[in-house]
């Protein structure tokens, strides 16, 4: 099964306020990631 980019569920990260898209490694715990990078989730007291 092959997915195009434009179907895969989109999420906004909290710090940034970028869009980002599923990704593989995700795929068992989607539902608990709330950051698009490391970065953001070591910025996440900050903002």
């Amino acid at each position: 099964m092959t997915h195009h980019k434009l179907t895969l569920p989109k999420k906004i990260c909290p710090i940034c306020q970028r869009s980002f898209a599923w990704r593989k490694k995700w795929e068992k715990n989607w539902a608990s990631v709330k950051y698009c990078s490391v970065r953001c989730a070591q910025n996440r007291g900050k903002a």
